[in-house]
């Protein structure tokens, strides 16, 4: 992480290290465990990765770009983007988050941090920022996420000593 650089240079090196901490969650989960659903909500490890990569999609190619949720494959509302299929396995939603992180970055590169997203419905807004906000939010479903892990590994543990 870049400790002492220009403001871009921090701002970049702290959202990739929380996008490395998105790619992170799954890792070492069985597919059951990814899916488990500790809470009454929609939320898994699997499902906040699958929304995260909802979360890159909204702000780079929809709202700099202005391509539409249906072009991209994304739902309309929030909560759906939750929901996960039979497709949806460890390996797929890890690469389908490393593409959407990957065309995220190749969106902001032709953008200053001073300039704007003009298609999102709180434009315009600053590509800063974009960079902040989702660094809040990608930080904050990696703790939900982090919650989970903790609880159903030490849960398969325990049941594994018994």
């Amino acid at each position: 992480m870049a400790l002492i650089a220009d403001e871009r240079t921090q701002i970049e090196s702290m959202l990739e290290a929380t996008r490395a901490g998105v790619v992170a969650l799954l890792e070492g989960l069985t597919e059951e465990q990814s899916r488990r659903r500790l809470v009454p909500s929609l939320t898994s490890v699997a499902s906040i990765v699958k929304h995260c990569t909802f979360v890159e999609g909204v702000w780079f190619p929809v709202a700099f770009e202005g391509r539409s949720r249906a072009e991209l494959g994304l739902p309309e509302l929030v909560d759906d983007s939750f929901r996960l299929d039979d497709t949806d396995t460890v390996r797929s939603l890890v690469d389908g988050y490393l593409a959407a992180w990957t065309e995220s970055v190749r969106i902001a590169t032709r953008y200053g941090l001073d300039d704007h997203a003009l298609h999102n419905r709180r434009s315009p807004l600053s590509l800063r920022w974009v960079y902040l906000h989702l660094i809040q939010e990608l930080a904050r479903h990696c703790g939900h996420a982090d919650i989970l892990r903790e609880q159903i590994l030490a849960a398969d543990a325990n049941a594994a000593e018994r």
